[in-house]
């Protein structure tokens, strides 16, 4: 009988040790490169590969951030909790801005890293590589401007948050859906969004960068190889003037405030006319850079510029809600005034 009882409690023993296996174990998860990845069943705490994850998984799971890529703007105090702004900084794997640092990302101790948009050529090595070295699964999510909501259904699977991210989705189209029907309904402006500290960058047509403006504009800004960079494609004041855009739309940091007095610059139609203003930025630019998840302001707002009669929506009722979807935060009538005051609406 004693025998019989010690087997019992050893079968029993076993299967709880199964059961716990099993509630913590791992699951296949098949990211947008088409790669399966073996991830925990139970995810709690995530890395970040890049600022625009850090963006799009903010209004998701900030609870579940393990350390940012990339300090937050320093204005990012008005506008997100507290909490998160002291996060450690782990760094990046694309971009340039502060490589991804492999020691502190293991220090950190995350279950999963995630990387958002648009995939490298390499992506599929690169998360494999990384996998394999860190022993953390790496995950890629492709995300563009049309397709923000399948990003956020496949991130809730992946973050067992479907219902939060369903919120996310259904947003996210219907921003872009509104604003691809104002953009079918009107004559586009002729335009170049312009950067750098001298003017003398544009965001060219065609470049992952330029989404916003392609569909909302006529993006005068035609080179042979567009830049994959924020800055842009680096041109000189002779090509600008030949284009000769409509409207100019003039990226923080760059111009904006000095061309009005420049007789150079006024030789140029918009310039001339007044035709021109600076994107908002808190705390991040609207237009992207990175060309991230607060792209969808960007939506919001340059129709509102461009074409206020077909953009027949209250612009401060539609930036308060992103800011409490994305950012966690009731954004006041003083703050919105704020961002939007170069915005020349």
């Amino acid at each position: 009988m004693k025998k019989t009882l010690t087997v019992l409690l050893t079968l029993f023993l076993l299967a709880a040790c199964v059961c716990a296996a099993a509630a913590e174990g791992t699951h296949t998860f098949i990211d947008s490169t088409g790669r399966e990845v073996e991830v925990p069943a139970s995810i709690e705490r995530i890395a970040l590969s890049g600022p625009m994850a850090q963006i799009v998984l903010f209004p998701l799971a900030p609870d579940m951030f393990v350390g940012i890529a990339n300090p937050w703007d320093s204005s990012a105090g008005q506008y997100l909790p507290t909490e998160y702004c002291s996060l450690p900084v782990l760094g990046q794997l694309y971009g340039g801005k502060g490589e991804l640092n492999l020691e502190e990302l293991l220090a950190a101790d995350p279950q999963v890293v995630i990387d958002v948009g648009e995939p490298k050529s390499s992506i599929a090595q690169d998360m494999d590589a990384l996998t394999e070295q860190t022993g953390i699964p790496f995950v890629h999510i492709t995300a563009t401007l049309a397709t923000f909501d399948e990003a956020y259904t496949r991130l809730g699977e992946l973050l067992g948050r479907e219902a939060e991210a369903a919120v996310l989705a259904d947003y996210c189209r219907s921003v872009y859906d509104r604003a691809v029907d104002i953009a079918g309904r009107v004559d586009k402006v002729d335009l170049l969004y312009i950067t750098g500290t001298e003017g003398l960058n544009v965001i060219a047509k065609d470049s992952y960068h330029s989404e916003v403006i392609d569909l909302l504009s006529n993006n005068l800004a035609v080179v042979e190889s567009p830049s994959s960079k924020g800055t842009g494609n680096e041109v000189d004041m002779e090509q600008l003037l030949k284009w000769n855009p409509e409207y100019i739309i003039f990226a923080p940091g760059s111009v904006y405030g000095t061309v009005a007095e420049d007789a150079t610059w006024q030789n140029m139609q918009a310039v001339a006319s007044g035709s021109y203003c600076e994107v908002p930025m808190g705390p991040y630019n609207w237009m992207g850079f990175p060309p991230s998840a607060q792209r969808l302001l960007g939506l919001l707002w340059m129709p509102k510029v461009l074409y206020p009669e077909a953009a027949d929506y209250d612009l401060y009722a539609e930036v308060a809600q992103y800011y409490q979807l994305f950012y966690h935060c009731e954004l006041t009538q003083e703050q919105f005034d704020a961002l939007v005051a170069h915005s020349n609406l």
